[in-house]
């Protein structure tokens, strides 16, 4: 396993998790109906389709031809909720898993071989789903990077225990080279990797007790030119609209997965 520092690839690089780790590499979104998410994701999000190498029930969302986030029509096929997930790089799936589960977490599907790497869907000792890959990132990394999520925030109880937790799963924070930076900014605990804001985990006021109400969930933010303009969208197919504000939103899909628009500034 080589842990040499990791240097800011080009956009021709083959990136794998051996060199980027412990940050989130991809996004997938489990539905019931592969038709229906692609006319609203289209519609609110101005996605673009192809398919994916992985059968009919799988489409990869491009925006300016840059692959940005997954879809995988099997919430009904495998009886898995339908949500919008992250997914971490790591430099081995299996060895991930096996802290996962020895931190009092689960994992829920695999490790399993989907070519060119390895994947698992896991949840914290909390039951926030979050999954990790091992293998080669997806191509332009960098331009993934900027194009696709604007961040991930996990929505927990204890947002320090968490941040040790995924710490200890990921390697954040750590003594390798190129390893995600963990910091407190802002009342939240912020994971950067390479000088971007990647992550946030928050569950409260500094010293607040856990909060029992807070169903931890992983929320994923997306980055639009126009708030009100996708709420609107959301509305006219099928979704709903959970909360708004001037530069950001909290959407529903017609199939019930929540994620969140936002046009603050990122990084």
């Amino acid at each position: 396993m080589n842990h040499d520092t990791a240097r800011t690839p080009r956009t021709t690089e083959v990136v794998s998790t051996r060199s980027v780790f412990g940050a989130p590499c991809w996004v997938s979104l489990t539905s019931r109906d592969l038709e229906a998410t692609q006319d609203f994701y289209g519609a609110v999000l101005g996605w673009r389709w192809r398919r994916a190498k992985l059968g009919d029930h799988f489409r990869i969302a491009l925006v300016d031809d840059v692959p940005v986030a997954g879809i995988a029509a099997v919430a009904a096929m495998w009886q898995m909720a339908v949500a919008w997930t992250p997914y971490f790089a790591v430099p081995s799936a299996d060895e991930a898993a096996s802290r996962v589960r020895e931190r009092g977490g689960t994992a829920a599907v695999g490790p399993i071989s989907l070519p060119p790497g390895r994947a698992a869907l896991l949840a914290d000792r909390d039951g926030a789903t979050f999954g990790v890959w091992e293998g080669d990132l997806v191509s332009n990394w960098e331009r993934w990077r900027q194009a696709a999520p604007a961040f991930i925030r996990l929505h927990t109880r204890d947002a320090f225990a968490a941040a040790i937790f995924y710490g200890e799963i990921l390697d954040w924070a750590s003594d390798r080279p190129g390893c995600c930076e963990v910091h407190y900014e802002g009342g939240e605990v912020v994971l950067r990797s390479r000088g971007d804001i990647v992550a946030r985990i928050v569950s409260g006021a500094l010293e607040a007790a856990p909060d029992p109400t807070i169903r931890p969930h992983w929320q994923v933010h997306f980055a639009v030119p126009d708030v009100a303009a996708c709420a609107r969208a959301a509305e006219r197919n099928g979704g709903s609209v959970l909360g708004k504000a001037a530069d950001e939103a909290v959407l529903r899909d017609a199939d019930g997965a929540q994620f969140t628009v936002t046009s603050r500034p990122l990084r």
